[in-house]
């Protein structure tokens, strides 16, 4: 199970339902199957899907979307305990003030916005990924880590989670633009971004610069990586060792 295929789960109601499992991790351990999960929003899940979903035994949901922003997608697996830890999509803010501003809005500008959200992941929603990191010493696998699209808000909680499963900057920056193969629009969120194409193909697509731009407030403001972990996201050695204990196969494969 070490190719995209068997990585990205082919659901009807979800595009972006991916396992983290098989990164080589710490010492070489490899991150476990089937235990870590991301994912889209869950709210559009047919029977057929949900049966995939619970066939996996997946117990748990970690919805990073806003708190009005969730609300027409709820996750529709009923014995799925879903845990909100929301940061708001600041991204829309950003376009609508600049619309308002009368400036003409150009997919370069799209893109430094998304650099900026992801900035702001480090410096405003920090708080909240110390949550998910808390909530990942603490709570049963399998479980899935979901927002949206599945792609920002995710694509650096899951980026923060496998570097401190010990796996290298290469294949987390692998892993995260696996989006641009598996995400499409669906329905309910095409009709919340109202913009041309060219814009909206910014915002549903993921791009090196974006998760290039959180790492790099995660040197200005931290130091380095190892100290966000600890002093910002409470994943010290102690709680590295656990983490790995919980998500890492035993044996180099």
């Amino acid at each position: 199970m070490h190719d995209s295929v068997s990585r990205h789960l082919a659901l009807t109601g979800a595009c972006n339902f991916r396992d983290l499992g098989g990164y080589p991790g710490a010492q070489g351990r490899p991150v476990r199957w089937r235990q870590l999960f991301r994912s889209n929003h869950l709210g559009l899940l047919t029977d057929t899907d949900i049966a995939q979903i619970r066939a996996l035994g997946v117990k748990t949901a970690f919805d990073l979307r806003g708190v009005s922003e969730r609300l027409p997608t709820l996750c529709c697996v009923e014995d799925i305990a879903v845990h909100s830890l929301p940061i708001e999509p600041a991204i829309y803010g950003a376009l609508t003030s600049h619309v308002a501003s009368g400036k003409p809005l150009t997919a370069d500008d799209a893109a430094e916005m998304m650099r900026d959200s992801y900035r702001d992941y480090v410096r405003h929603n920090t708080p909240a990924f110390r949550q998910l990191m808390t909530h990942l010493l603490e709570d049963h696998a399998p479980l899935v880590i979901h927002c949206t699209a599945g792609k920002d808000r995710t694509g650096f909680a899951c980026a923060m989670v496998l570097s401190a499963l010990g796996v290298a900057h290469e294949l987390v920056v692998t892993d995260y633009l696996l989006t641009n193969q598996f995400y499409r629009l669906d329905p309910v969120t095409d009709k919340s971004i109202p913009l041309p194409d060219d814009i909206k193909a910014v915002l549903v697509s993921v791009e090196t610069s974006f998760l290039d731009a959180a790492f790099a407030a995660v040197r200005e403001d931290f130091g380095d990586l190892e100290n966000y972990l600890a002093d910002g996201l409470g994943v010290g050695p102690s709680e590295r060792r656990e983490l790995h204990a919980r998500y890492l196969d035993r044996e180099i494969t």
